[in-house]
Parts: structure tokens; C-alpha cells; sequence
């Protein structure tokens, strides 16, 4: 299976690193990173990580300036994308088709193929526009999942939440984890 694991400018950079973190260790998954450069800061700002310690976690990594990249193209075979933490921008660009850097150009080309895009908005609160832009990208065909913690698993850390809106994501792929307390029922 092959995933573009897209870091972009939001806050919440962490989703993308423990993602990143948990394909390395899944075989047959090969994993394929573009980060923006705000994503790139966040890293430094929000985590004890360097981005070129991220960057070691991919089995590919792009700069977002390079728009001729294999994954540009469509005719680049992937399973599919995930975008985390997507910015409210990241997300209007790959609403409006406005694919100037490689994270929105293989968005774009993702929907096109008609591929899984996951996109993990992290913001708070929404405003009518960012509701607007997660329906209209849902009406593309992209799934959206912001990551909000479920406690029926009582987490115990804030890596038990983390690690439980990674698995739900990695569902969306039929990849089991093992992080993810599911639900037995009552």
C-alpha cells in the first residue's frame, strides 16, 4: 500500500508524526511525505521533533515547492492521501482546485482519481466558512476527520488520544494499528 502523508500548517502537527511513526512499523506500507512550510515550523514549535527527523519516518519525502514530483501526477499509482493537521487553507486550496504546491496539487489529483483523501482539519472553533469549505470537500469525495478524542476507551494520556483518532484514520484504510480501543458495547 502506498500513503501521501500530508503535514500541513495547522496546529496539531503531532497526528501527522504518530501517523508516520505507525505505518514504519506496518510492512507493505510505504509511506510518501510533503509538508508545507508552516506544517515544517509547527514541527519545532509544537513537538521535540526537528523536521528532518520527521522527514527519516517517510519512505519519500518531497519539498511542497516540487509540482513535478511523481506523486503530482495521476498516473502515479497510490492507495490514497491523508492530510493532518489540515489547515483551514490547505483545506480552502483543495476545495477550490488551487493546487500551487505539491500537498494540494496530490490532494486534487487524489479526488480526481478518485482516490480516499482523509483530511483532519484542526481548528476550533468553525466558523459558517470552514463548516462551508469540510461539506463542499466532502462533496468531492474527500472524508473528513477531525481529530476528536472518543473516551468510551477512557484514555489515560494525551498519546492514548492521539494514538485513538491515528487508528480511526488508519481504519479508513483497513489498517489495524492495534492503538484503537474499539467499543464492545454495554
Amino acid at each position: 500500500m502506498k500513503l501521501i502523508i500530508g503535514i500541513a500548517g495547522a496546529s496539531g502537527v503531532i497526528y501527522g508524526i504518530r501517523m508516520l511513526e505507525i505505518l514504519k512499523t506496518i510492512p507493505d506500507v510505504e509511506t510518501h511525505l510533503i509538508m508545507s512550510k508552516t506544517g515544517r515550523m509547527n514541527i519545532s514549535l509544537e513537538t521535540d521533533y526537528a523536521p528532518g527527523d520527521v522527514e527519516d519516518m517517510a519512505d519519500r519525502v518531497y519539498k511542497n515547492s516540487n509540482v513535478g514530483a511523481a506523486i503530482a501526477s495521476g498516473s502515479f499509482k497510490i492507495d490514497g492521501m491523508i492530510v493532518t493537521a489540515c489547515a483551514m487553507k490547505t483545506l480552502s486550496a483543495i476545495v477550490h482546485s488551487h493546487a500551487d504546491d505539491l500537498l494540494t496539487r496530490a490532494a486534487d489529483v487524489t479526488l480526481k482519481e478518485q482516490r480516499r483523501l482523509v483530511l483532519m482539519p484542526r481548528e476550533t472553533p468553525l466558523h459558517v466558512g470552514h463548516c462551508k469549505l469540510m461539506y463542499e470537500a466532502a462533496q468531492l469525495g474527500a472524508v473528513i476527520a477531525p481529530p476528536m478524542p472518543g473516551f468510551y476507551g477512557r484514555p489515560k494520556t494525551i498519546d492514548d488520544m492521539i494514538n485513538h483518532n491515528v487508528g480511526r484514520v488508519l481504519d479508513l484504510f483497513d489498517i489495524d494499528a492495534n492503538i484503537v480501543k474499539r467499543w464492545q458495547g454495554t
